[in-house]
């Protein structure tokens, strides 16, 4: 399919948004993205592109960018929240040499995406909320002031509030997951080296990695309660209620901890994989279609690999039906594998003491120890996977 012909309106301006809007522009569309905000750009949050992830990066021709933006990961490594001493390792020096595991700020690789996307004729239009989308042969996007905008295909990039969504799947109220998560950025004291550190105890874990050249951390930090806390990523907290939750955490932490100032704090919900991710004329991407909890670090890794495989399904395929039918196909499987990986880790890193922690624990550890390579083989499903090069998705 000739994508010259299409004129293409993707609505939201993230990392899965800018992704696909790159792409598609590539190939050859007139691409238009929308977003709510003033400027885009994305601010107090960290994130891993682990090799599957920085393929498409690759195949956009920014890898380079990238890695001058970016804190190479050696490991990741598991520890014991209470003492700090290293339960497991995964030793990402292992990684094939063609693969790299990447630590950026958000907003870095946001500028650099929307740079991109610009530089090569991708009209960025700001402050841009978008009302409702009725799919169609000729969709409509209809704005929160009343103007409509009609495009050969609306592209729902706009997470899980997306405007898109509700007009392809019925309602479906997401379940408060017990958890809530802070989020910040602190300067780098402690000589965090280039891993990113999981730091785990009962009912709680903390997650801290290298940013800007090693200057600065990237902290998420995770707690299960009853009390229900907003689906939002704008909402703040006092400092003193994630470090009174890892008080009894090691003297690490809570040095790293001590700096933290009105960090950001939403509430984890599950919500469903979305059954049709495309209707005529419309499609979902990312969030939109897919949310992820926070551990494996794969939302922004999943998003993208959305985008590069939307963009050439739709190539491949006779018309947009057939290419918005291929993309659904070859992403539903490996995205819900993800899900379900991401779940069992919050279970994992949240173990209370006694026996059976104590045995998950030595495993790993002795796995770690003996035999490392076996334990990075564990994640080939996922690292190894490479969107660019299989029509698997």
């Amino acid at each position: 399919m000739d994508l010259k012909s299409l004129d293409i309106t993707v609505i939201g301006g993230g990392i899965g948004g800018l992704t696909s809007a790159l792409a598609l522009r590539q190939r050859g569309a007139s691409v238009t993205v929308l977003e709510q905000a003033e400027a885009i750009t994305e601010v107090g949050a960290g994130i891993q592109v682990s090799p599957n992830g920085l393929r498409v990066i690759e195949a956009l021709g920014l890898a380079n960018d990238l890695f001058a933006r970016s804190v190479q990961g050696r490991a990741v490594s598991l520890r014991n929240g209470s003492t700090g001493a290293e339960v497991a390792r995964l030793d990402l020096k292992r990684l094939p040499d063609d693969q790299r595991y990447l630590f950026v700020h958000r907003a870095d690789l946001v500028d650099l995406l929307s740079a991109a996307a610009r530089a090569q004729g991708v009209s960025v239009r700001l402050l841009q909320r978008v009302d409702t989308v009725t799919s169609g042969p000729r969709p409509k996007v209809v704005l929160a002031t009343g103007d409509q905008r009609e495009t050969d295909l609306a592209i729902g990039a706009d997470g899980i509030h997306s405007a898109v969504r509700p007009g392809l799947n019925s309602a479906q109220k997401p379940f408060f997951t017990g958890q809530v998560a802070w989020r910040c950025i602190v300067p780098n004291t402690t000589g965090h080296p280039a891993h990113a550190r999981v730091h785990m105890g009962p009912g709680r874990h903390m997650v801290t990695y290298p940013l800007r050249d090693g200057t600065l951390l990237n902290v998420v930090a995770v707690e299960e309660r009853a009390q229900w806390a907003a689906e939002s990523w704008s909402q703040r907290d006092d400092a003193d209620n994630m470090r009174k939750a890892f008080a009894g955490f090691d003297a690490e932490v809570h040095q790293i901890l001590s700096q933290a100032e009105n960090p950001g704090v939403w509430g984890l919900f599950r919500h469903p994989v979305a059954a049709r991710w495309y209707g005529q004329g419309t499609a979902l991407l990312g969030d939109a279609a897919h949310p992820t909890l926070p551990f494996l670090a794969q939302g922004a890794n999943m998003a993208m690999e959305d985008a590069w495989v939307l963009a050439d399904a739709l190539t491949q395929a006779q018309d947009l039906g057939a290419g918005l039918a291929e993309y659904q196909q070859r992403r539903k499987a490996r995205v819900t594998r993800v899900i379900d990986a991401a779940s069992r880790n919050a279970r994992n890193y949240h173990l209370s003491p006694g026996p059976f922690r104590f045995a998950a624990h030595t495993a790993l550890g002795l796995l770690s120890r003996v035999s490392p390579g076996q334990m990075l083989g564990r994640f080939d499903w996922l690292y190894g996977h490479d969107v660019t090069r299989t029509s698997a998705g």
